[in-house]
């Protein structure tokens, strides 16, 4: 549904057979607005309840981080900090003493530099992952990366890990939270006391990269590439 208004705001209606009640979200991460209902309520219900609160979901949406796109002659946020991003030659993009060098037309210059910042969170996750498993013995079954919305990574019953890529851009600590995080759930796949504890047994201080993610997670979700 479209709230009227100016700007107009795209809410997505979200039915669910066990709610009780109508909830409103506005993600932290891409600014999308969904509104849960229960199954049986009639949309002009649930219309009336979102247009109520239409100035609490556009004083929301003032708050999300502006949406950027790489390009030559700008910047880039990775590992937490801004680097420049400059022209570059040959096929593939390059970091090199702190630049990132970017061959061919603007339109495309942006897909290289995800190509290459996705092999960079490759590398760092699968080291990160290696040192957390080995810290608490156990082993994963594989590693998958992914440009997710709603969580930075994942462990399945199978031990296959997922991650975000676009961790790569927030600082190292950050990367490597989420690591030790999804490890932990090889132990224990649940957020008990026990799990929290091995969390803090490989990766101890993770409150502050924790918050890091709940404050400036939408930061990597507002770059376009």
């Amino acid at each position: 549904m479209i709230l009227s208004g100016n700007p107009p705001v795209a809410v997505e209606l979200k039915r669910n057979a066990r709610a009780r009640r109508m909830t409103l979200r506005v993600s932290r991460l891409d600014g999308r607005v969904t509104l849960s209902v229960p199954a049986r309520l009639r949309e002009s219900e649930a219309r009336a309840f979102a247009e109520e609160k239409a100035p609490w979901i556009r004083k929301q949406l003032e708050t999300q981080p502006e949406v950027q796109s790489p390009a030559h002659g700008g910047q880039i946020l990775f590992e937490g900090l801004q680097y420049p991003v400059e022209a570059g030659n040959g096929r593939a993009a390059r970091l090199q003493d702190g630049v990132f060098y970017v061959p061919g037309k603007e339109d495309i210059a942006a897909k290289k530099l995800a190509a290459l910042f996705k092999l960079l969170a490759r590398d760092r996750l699968v080291t990160a992952s290696d040192h957390y498993a080995k810290a608490l013995g156990v082993t994963y079954s594989a590693i998958q990366l992914r440009d997710t919305r709603s969580r930075w990574g994942s462990c399945s019953t199978q031990g296959k890990l997922m991650y975000s890529w676009r961790l790569i851009m927030a600082p190292p600590e950050v990367l490597n939270y989420v690591a030790a995080h999804e490890i932990a759930h090889l132990r224990e796949m649940n957020h008990s006391r026990d799990f929290w504890d091995l969390v803090a047994q490989i990766y101890p201080g993770y409150d502050a990269p924790r918050a890091w993610l709940r404050e400036n997670g939408g930061q990597l979700h507002a770059w376009r590439f």
